[in-house]
């Protein structure tokens, strides 16, 4: 016996359904537990990542969160020195925020004159970018940087310890926390202002930039002249 037009209708948009409905479970799979969408919305990753760069975050790296459960699944690797990383801002609910992870616990790291020491060694950083090497903090955020800092700081004078953008340290990487700046140092709301960042917070790790555009030139049309293509499909490092 033959379908009537009803019934065949409905067998179409039953199948149509559960099409939709398994395309979303594999959507929220992927976005819980593998890969999410990120877009850089400051400078302060510079020139590693630029303002209306988007990326694919890789979330399996670090331990996906199990939603509800609020339980971490087992990392592939823990961060390391170098990393750049996505994580939950410590101020602000439900920000996320890039930058690069400097310092492990049990490390010792200073500032002097924009040079970042680590363990007591001038390190090499390639990424790091010193447009403005004369840019300092005001009174108000050098008095925040004090106040999160002393509790930690292992030099010899904390009465008298008065730490600076380009100038701060030595001070001591707590157990289960990491130490991260931004590539843009001289521009860059990083650890130096809010302190250590809890490695629950860790998210994962930019895994390609899948679109960038300049928003400084961005117009409806020509569409494509804001467009960085030699961005596209780069990996951030």
């Amino acid at each position: 016996m033959s379908k009537t037009p009803k019934t065949g209708f409905v067998h179409w948009a039953w199948e149509w359904v559960k099409s939709i409905a398994f395309a979303l479970v594999v959507w929220l799979f992927l976005r819980t537990f593998l890969v999410e969408a990120f877009r850089i919305p400051s400078g302060s990753m510079e020139n590693t990542l630029l303002v209306g760069d988007f990326l694919f975050v890789n979330k399996l790296l670090y331990g996906a969160e199990v939603p509800v459960l609020h339980k971490r699944l087992p990392a592939v690797r823990e961060p390391r020195r170098g990393d750049v990383v996505i994580f939950d801002s410590v101020e602000e609910a439900d920000l996320k925020v890039v930058k690069r992870l400097v310092g492990m616990p049990g490390d010792t790291l200073a500032m002097e004159g924009g040079q970042l020491f680590r363990n007591g060694q001038p390190l090499d950083e390639p990424w790091a970018r010193h447009g403005n090497p004369g840019a300092y903090a005001d009174a108000f955020y050098r008095a925040k940087m004090r106040r999160w800092q002393v509790e930690y700081f292992v030099g010899s004078d904390p009465a008298s310890y008065n730490p600076d953008l380009q100038n701060w340290g030595p001070i001591e990487v707590p157990v289960g926390h990491f130490f991260m700046m931004g590539d843009n140092r001289d521009d860059s709301y990083d650890g130096r202002y809010w302190g250590f960042l809890p490695r629950e917070n860790v998210r994962g790790r930019p895994l390609v930039v899948y679109f960038s555009f300049d928003p400084s030139s961005w117009k409806p049309l020509p569409f494509f002249s804001a467009v960085r293509w030699g961005r596209l499909f780069t990996v951030p490092k």
